[in-house]
């Protein structure tokens, strides 16, 4: 049973201008205890779809169809209050800058606290015992004492511990993680990718981790969907999606990543730039930069088919066409 289920999500931009889609018929599930990764370049949608999920869409954004469904309920239709509820004591979400997470005027005990009494029936000194102890699970040193510190007095690492730890008040079944390393330095982002790795198995909770790095999707994700142009070029197994890709942008991907044992001036790149939501080509949004596209590329857009281990949105992988010549 999937504890997440994103079915052809379209998410819309109304504007003077006309209508701008930026999710475009997104569909993925998520199951208990499982880390899905999401990766692309910039302006591939992935923060989108994460903040389509916690119900954050930026105003004039909107889910134009499609559904969201947690545990089997539907949540894209709930209104404010009703999410509100939901984002904090069934979603946990972790952003990529913890100080825009935690309020400077406040301890961050006073801040774990309030969360925790918003969500769960305690005492305020239960609470206080949780936050503490939610302190320590996330590796904060002598949590006891520092619950009455403020955010300023933290490093930037263990302000996104305390982010972590204010996801999980409430015991949440999934987690949003929109690149919860990325302003840290490498060590640490070790260590935040082992804690969110054992978060996962220890609490049966389901991630959803958005990134631009493979490297930390490797390191830490069951599943990977790799997006472009708002739209899911290729998911399954982060293991098969790695090594042996099946949409030549995935390949592209790749290929871009510096390899220590290959003695090489150059860095492969993949030509050209994402494209802009309106402009996006006809066909499949990357043929212009593809270059295995052929004629099909320009006319149709292709949807997920299976290719081995994989599904990809690439025609190169439809059965009922042949080998293109």
């Amino acid at each position: 049973m999937s504890l997440l289920q994103v079915k052809n999500l379209v998410v819309e931009f109304p504007g003077r201008r006309g209508t701008l889609r930026a999710l475009d018929d997104i569909s993925f599930d998520i199951a208990p205890g499982e880390i899905l990764g999401v990766v692309g370049e910039s302006g591939a949608g992935k923060s989108l779809t994460g903040a389509a999920i916690i119900g954050l869409l930026e105003p004039p954004g909107r889910v134009a169809s499609g559904q969201i469904l947690l545990e089997g309920q539907r949540i894209d239709n709930l209104g404010y209050e009703q999410m509100r509820h939901i984002r904090g004591r069934r979603i946990g979400a972790i952003f990529q800058d913890p100080l825009t997470s935690l309020n400077p005027l406040y301890t961050i005990g006073r801040q774990l606290v309030e969360t925790i009494q918003t969500h769960l029936p305690v005492t305020e000194k239960e609470a206080k015992a949780r936050a503490i102890s939610l302190l320590d699970d996330t590796g904060i040193p002598a949590a006891a004492q520092r619950i009455d510190h403020y955010p300023h007095q933290f490093s930037g690492g263990m302000r996104q511990r305390v982010v972590i730890a204010l996801a999980l008040a409430a015991e949440p079944k999934l987690i949003v993680a929109d690149e919860p390393t990325t302003a840290l330095d490498v060590s640490i982002q070790a260590q935040i990718i082992t804690l969110l790795k054992s978060i996962c198995k220890e609490r049966g909770a389901a991630v959803m981790l958005i990134t631009h790095d493979m490297g930390v999707i490797a390191e830490t994700c069951d599943r990977v969907a790799v997006m472009y142009a708002g739209r899911i070029a290729e998911i399954g197994p982060v293991h098969e999606v790695i090594n042996q890709p099946a949409h030549p942008y995935t390949a592209g991907l790749m290929a871009a990543i510096p390899d220590i044992t290959l003695d090489r001036e150059r860095l492969n790149q993949i030509d050209g730039a994402m494209p802009r939501l309106n402009a996006i080509p006809r066909g499949c949004a990357f043929n212009p930069r593809c270059p295995q596209a052929f004629d099909r590329c320009t006319q149709e857009r292709p949807d997920l088919m299976n290719a081995g281990a994989t599904r990809a949105a690439c025609w190169l992988h439809d059965a009922h066409a042949g080998v293109p010549a």
